[in-house]
């Protein structure tokens, strides 16, 4: 952030964000960086760890 007076302003009001909520947003930059196919293979990946599904025998992208 270049304005270094709103930043402090920010952070009086609101305080410093959670490292949970910092590491969520670098995630969510990484994410949409990615082409969409490989978006497609990262949500599909999460989806079937979360279900517990095996995992494909071929490498991802």
């Amino acid at each position: 952030m270049k304005n270094i007076d709103f930043a402090a302003e920010l952070h009086l009001k609101l305080g410093a964000p959670a490292s949970s909520t910092v590491e969520s947003l670098r995630l969510m930059r990484a994410f949409l960086k990615l082409a969409p196919r490989q978006r497609f293979e990262v949500i599909k990946l999460v989806e079937d760890l979360a279900t517990d599904e095996v995992l494909p025998d071929h490498p991802l992208s």
